[in-house]
C-alpha cells in the first residue's frame, strides 16, 4: 500500500476497531490462498457459473423463508437489490475509512479484492496492497462493476444509485461517531457520491430518493420500510 502502511496488520486492526463493516485485510500477492475467493467472480461469469446469480437466489430463498413463502414469491429484482446493497455497503465502508483515516484511496476494482462468502453482509474482505494509493479519494470503480453486474436482474439505475448512497450514508454516520474529529472530512468526501441519490435532512437523518425494494419481499408487498427510504414517514431528529 505504501510507506505509511508498512505494517498492514496494524491498519487492519485500526479499521476493525471502527466496526465490523470497516474490517479489511491486505494481500500483497496477486492471488490469495483459500479460504479467500476472488471477488472478480462476483461481477463475471466464470467457467459457466455465476457466483452473483447463486447469491441472489440464496438471498431470495432467505427472504422468502423469513415470511413463510416460497422463493418464487419474492421478486428476483428485490433479492438482487438486497444483495447489491449488502455488497456495496461491505466494500465501501473500509474504502471510506481508508480515505478519511489514512488518506489512502485509488481505483480499487473487483480484481483487487478477495472475500470469504457468507450470506451475511459482514463477510471477511481483503484488498491487494498495491491497489490502494495515496490521497483522500473514494473511487467508485468496484461499485460500478457490482452495479453493472446487478442490472440484468431487473434493478434499475435509480435504485442502484440509492443503494450506494444509503450504504455510504450509513458508513459515514458510523465513522463520524467513532471519529468525531473527522466528521466534516467524511461528509465532504461522500457529498459528490450522494448527488441526485439522497441527502441529509437538517437536524435529521439521511433520506434517499429511491427504495431498495425490500418491503416487497413480504406477503402482499407490505413489509417494513428502511429508515432512510423515500417512502418512509418524515424523519424525526436523529443526528448524523
Amino acid at each position: 500500500m505504501s510507506d505509511d502502511v508498512a505494517a498492514p496488520a496494524a491498519v487492519s486492526e485500526e479499521l476493525a476497531a471502527l466496526g465490523s463493516f470497516f474490517a479489511l485485510e491486505f494481500h500483497a500477492a496477486a492471488v490469495a490462498a483459500p479460504p479467500w475467493q476472488p471477488m472478480v467472480e462476483v461481477v463475471e461469469v466464470v467457467d459457466g457459473s455465476s457466483v452473483l446469480a447463486e447469491r441472489v437466489e440464496a438471498v431470495r430463498a432467505f427472504l422468502a423463508a423469513g415470511t413463510g413463502q416460497e422463493a418464487s414469491a419474492v421478486e428476483l429484482r428485490v433479492a438482487a437489490s438486497v444483495v447489491h446493497l449488502g455488497l456495496v455497503a461491505r466494500v465501501l465502508s473500509p474504502l471510506l475509512a481508508l480515505a478519511v483515516v489514512r488518506r489512502r484511496g485509488g481505483c480499487v476494482r473487483a480484481a483487487d479484492l478477495w472475500w470469504q462468502p457468507t450470506l451475511s453482509s459482514m463477510f471477511p474482505l481483503s484488498v491487494r496492497t498495491t491497489a490502494v494509493g495515496s490521497g483522500s479519494v473514494l473511487s467508485d470503480c468496484v461499485i460500478a462493476e457490482i452495479s453493472a453486474a446487478i442490472t440484468p436482474f431487473g434493478v434499475n439505475d435509480h435504485i442502484l444509485r440509492g443503494n450506494v448512497a444509503s450504504a455510504l450514508a450509513a458508513a459515514a454516520r458510523t465513522l463520524a461517531i467513532a471519529r468525531p474529529d473527522l466528521r466534516d472530512d467524511v461528509h465532504t468526501l461522500i457529498g459528490p457520491h450522494l448527488a441526485g441519490a439522497g441527502h441529509f435532512e437538517p437536524d435529521a437523518g439521511f433520506r434517499r430518493r429511491s427504495c431498495c425494494l425490500i418491503y416487497r419481499a413480504a406477503p402482499d408487498r407490505k413489509g417494513a420500510l428502511c429508515g432512510d427510504c423515500v417512502l418512509a414517514p418524515p424523519h424525526g431528529p436523529m443526528g448524523t
